[in-house]
């Protein structure tokens, strides 16, 4: 269990569910009930998003003293971050457990910025009324069995995606040396997703950038997160993913148009990743069947 899970198991909160959501997410929902205790978290290495459920109207962060919980109401909290609570009465409330990399690695993509750049805002108490929606949603949904953990998965992500838009901020402690350009960046970016059905080589992509092999891969990995095999391999699955649950298009067409050598590459990279073929993942999050097999 994460961190903060730990300290909540050693008060006296009561874990209700926990599931492992796939891509090193977790989620869990607790209870807790006390007259008054003090809580702390200092440093847990994950980040963590709570969503109050119901309850938590006198509960409060020790530095912010008068501002309470209440249902929907949203708390932020980083990886690296300190915070001390009073917590008294009634609470019950979802925690979205995931790593830094989780974050900052759509912020290419999604901001058009370095992930280095990025990290999460450390807030308490704010309010979002898609997020808290999403959040409420996960916590009520089931999490047995492969089709409900993939459409959690599912969830968990476009919370993610809807805090890094609200609660992403700047890194303090951020290196503007090294890295590729924005510019670069931007059309390196812009090319890679353009020509994704098309095989890569390092050799290609550093002549686009004007680098010899060695510094282009230091500073793609600097400015993308990644070094460049493991960020195609990634962008091709998103892709994937994007078109399983938005299209009708067969197993063999998306596996083209991702740039897999064909089907069965593309139904194996996808069981690697996801624990599932792309057929079931489609059922699983759209409800559809379909008579399209994987090799």
């Amino acid at each position: 269990m994460h961190s903060v899970g730990r300290t909540l198991a050693q008060a006296d909160a009561t874990l209700e569910r926990f599931a492992w959501l796939g891509d090193r997410l977790a989620a869990a929902v607790w209870k807790r009930y006390t007259v008054e205790e003090e809580t702390a978290y200092d440093h847990p290495g994950h980040h963590t998003l709570s969503c109050y459920l119901d309850g938590g109207y006198r509960t409060e962060r020790q530095k912010l003293p008068g501002q309470y919980g209440a249902p929907q109401r949203l708390c932020a909290l980083p990886g690296d971050h300190e915070s001390r609570w009073w917590v008294r009465g009634q609470m019950h409330f979802m925690h979205l457990y995931f790593l830094p990399e989780h974050f900052t690695r759509r912020a290419v993509q999604e901001l058009d910025r370095e992930p280095r750049e990025i990290t999460l805002a450390d807030r308490t108490y704010f309010e979002d009324a898609r997020i808290a929606q999403l959040c409420q949603e996960l916590a009520a949904a089931r999490w047995d069995g492969p089709d409900n953990l993939l459409r959690a998965n599912e969830t968990a992500h476009d919370i993610l995606s809807l805090l890094l838009r609200g609660q992403g901020v700047r890194r303090p402690d951020a290196l503007a040396r090294g890295g590729l350009a924005p510019a670069m960046r931007r059309r390196l970016r812009e090319y890679i997703e353009a020509n994704l059905s098309r095989a890569f080589s390092l050799e290609a992509l550093a002549e686009l950038a004007c680098l010899s092999e060695f510094h282009f891969s230091r500073m793609f990995r600097a400015s993308f997160g990644l070094p460049p095999h493991a960020w195609i391999a990634a962008l091709r699955l998103e892709r994937a993913r994007a078109l399983l649950r938005s299209t009708t298009l067969t197993v063999e067409q998306i596996a083209a148009q991702c740039g897999y050598a064909d089907a069965s590459h593309f139904g194996h990279r996808f069981r690697a990743a996801l624990g599932t073929t792309p057929l079931a993942y489609r059922r699983a999050v759209t409800g559809c069947s379909s008579a399209d097999t994987v090799v």
